[in-house]
């Protein structure tokens, strides 16, 4: 007698004998809690930036009138494309560079992304071990840049003390003087005074050296296990920071002159809404700000389960970065307001902004506070985590997205293969630990993710809404969350965002100045070095192209380029169970003309996702008819 035998039609690939089971590549793993995505996203998007560049764009673009402009560009700009760049991860759980599946022709845009974020990760990393030396040198009971009178002050250098008693006795002329915070800074920690400039890097400062070691090995340690261990550290490094801050803003309210400060931060002035620049600084607030564009929010959605809903998490993590951001100015500024008053000069000659703020005015200004090192200690454990949890996403983008193009030989050595990236990032970035090396990082941080990470996001938007198709790529969320997206994302996506960013991109260009460190001014091929650098990012696309459209048979139009820019068979939920509809029929070695009847073969009955995935098929029928019509 013969034994009975399934139709193929109702066989799911996977059910089929062979041993194609084995060479299935390792599985990619998700996160292991329930809020261990959304803590990573929030400690990714709340950064060093909210700190040192918020408060001081806000009161340099009209004070509390900025925010007008600042929530218009977060709803118009910001919310559209951090929710794309999560539903394009969470649906496809692909990395930054495998997820263009979803369109081929376009994977340098991928390239370019991981190149931007490589070039950030080598000097954001150098940020921290500056955070960490001063985090060990704030271990004392005295801390080293309170008083003038070290081996490496100079004549110009003021005490603030004295400043203080001059100001109760005869007045003290500052204005050619130099704090000691500031040339602790410039003269101790980056010994800048043994360089010429940044074709004169001088020698390695070693302290340096090994506080960047330490940076990259805790790091290293952090995404070990990928997101299962990355995704516990968030627990401590995504809350910890906002207790430091309102222990901070408590204590900053409760001195001698901080309404100064507050009021020097807060006070509207309308008419500078009139002025386009207040508007671009806004929206770049909160291009930055959010990271859109990097390929975290891409990767850390990547490994979420299929129906986690992403659309909660985008106005939890968009809004409550923005209220984190407006909290840091109030704790940044009342300290600010004290000093001043302390040292009898306007709020505006003490704010800075940037490292400025982290290493020279915020340092000065805990040496004026009882407890001191206390405070300092706590200030820069604050800086420590929250550059650390976004730096776990720049090294979590980068192996994700190699690991995903080479699953079968490097997924299962990911421990190792993210040593090996580390240590690479590591060595090129000991340039920075030189004498001269805050040109190097200047350099850096001007050009790396300037306008090239701005033509990427453009890019993306361009061709989810305009070649992949606006229709297809809302269909795909309502199958993954079982509704569509609104007019208000649709017209985002379609017309604001890739507009706003247009005019942030032309705005770049139009008013481009060169890089500068104080008085220091780059030397022409320094500039022409960083253009590169913002350069190649734009031009892995049209190489990208050029690779994609080689790849395919055929004239280089009628195949090349109109098969390259369709999605890949590939492309849709890599789970079969959430595969359903349109996608199943796509899965290797899948011989169904009925998609659904393979999906309920194996994994029987009919969900309300699956009630989804056949009212989508239904529109594309109809969407057919109406085409061949």
């Amino acid at each position: 007698l013969t034994q009975p035998v399934t139709p193929d039609l109702l066989v799911s690939p996977s059910s089929q004998d062979g041993d194609l089971g084995s060479e299935c590549p390792e599985d990619r793993g998700n996160w292991t809690g329930r809020l261990d995505f959304l803590l990573s996203c929030i400690g990714y998007c709340v950064g060093l930036g909210n700190v040192w560049r918020f408060p001081y764009r806000a009161y340099t673009n009209g004070g509390g009138a900025f925010l007008v402009p600042y929530f218009i560009m977060l709803a118009i700009c910001g919310i559209p494309i951090f929710f794309m760049e999560l539903s394009l991860g969470q649906f496809s759980s692909l990395g930054p560079l495998a997820v263009w599946k979803i369109s081929p022709l376009f994977k340098g845009v991928g390239m370019g992304t991981i190149l931007i974020v490589s070039l950030v990760a080598i000097y954001y990393n150098m940020i921290i071990a500056y955070v960490l030396f001063y985090l060990f040198a704030s271990l004392t009971s005295d801390l080293p840049w309170q008083h003038c009178g070290n081996w490496w002050n100079t004549d110009l250098c003021l005490d603030h003390h004295v400043i203080k008693a001059g100001n109760n006795a005869l007045p003290v002329n500052i204005s050619n003087t130099v704090s000691p915070s500031e040339e602790y800074w410039s003269r101790y920690v980056l010994h800048i005074q043994g360089s010429s400039g940044i074709g004169d890097p001088g020698r390695i400062r070693w302290n340096l050296c090994l506080c960047l070691l330490l940076s990259w090995t805790i790091v290293y340690l952090c995404i070990l296990k990928g997101v299962k261990s990355s995704g516990k550290v968030v627990y401590f490094t995504a809350t910890f920071p906002y207790l430091i801050l309102v222990m901070l803003l408590i204590r900053g309210v409760t001195l001698e002159g901080a309404w100064k400060g507050i009021q020097f931060y807060l006070t509207p002035q309308f008419d500078h809404l009139l002025s386009s620049k207040v508007w671009i600084e806004a929206a770049l607030q909160i291009f930055y700000s959010l990271g859109v564009g990097f390929g975290g929010l891409l990767t850390f959605a990547s490994y979420n389960t299929f129906h986690q809903n992403i659309y909660r998490d985008t106005f939890i993590v968009t809004l409550g970065n923005a209220i984190t951001s407006i909290l840091a100015g109030f704790a940044i500024f009342s300290v600010l307001g004290y000093m001043s008053q302390e040292l009898g000069v306007p709020v505006n000659q003490v704010a800075k902004a940037g490292p400025g703020l982290a290493f020279v005015v915020y340092p000065q200004a805990m040496t004026m506070l009882p407890l001191s090192p206390f405070w300092s200690f706590l200030f820069f454990f604050m800086l420590l985590t929250l550059g650390l949890d976004s730096q776990f996403a720049f090294m979590e983008t980068i192996v994700t997205a190699v690991t995903d193009e080479f699953p079968y030989y490097l997924r299962p050595k990911k421990a190792s293969f993210s040593a090996v990236i580390c240590i690479a990032l590591f060595l090129m970035g000991l340039i920075l630990t030189t004498e001269g090396g805050m040109y190097w990082l200047v350099l850096l941080d001007d050009y790396s993710a300037g306008f090239g990470l701005m033509v990427v996001v453009i890019t993306t938007c361009l061709v989810v809404t305009r070649v992949y198709g606006m229709k297809r790529f809302c269909r795909d969320i309502h199958m993954m969350l079982g509704f569509k997206p609104g007019p208000y994302f649709r017209a985002c996506w379609m017309v604001l965002s890739p507009a706003t960013m247009m005019a942030l991109l032309v705005y770049n260009i139009v008013k481009y100045q060169p890089s500068e460190y104080g008085n220091y001014r780059f030397p022409t091929w320094a500039e022409v070095l960083g253009i590169l650098m913002g350069v190649l990012s734009c031009l892995m696309i049209p190489m990208g192209m050029v690779v994609a459209v080689l790849q395919e048979e055929g004239t280089l139009w009628e195949v090349g380029v109109q098969q390259a820019s369709r999605p890949a068979m590939a492309w849709g939920p890599s789970l079969e169970e959430n595969r359903t509809g349109v996608y199943v029929a796509s899965l290797a070695g899948s011989q169904s003309p009925k998609p659904l009847m393979v999906h309920m073969r194996k994994y029987g009955g009919v969900t309300s996702y699956e009630n989804t995935a056949i009212e989508v098929d239904r529109e594309m029928e109809e969407d057919d008819d109406e085409e061949s019509m």
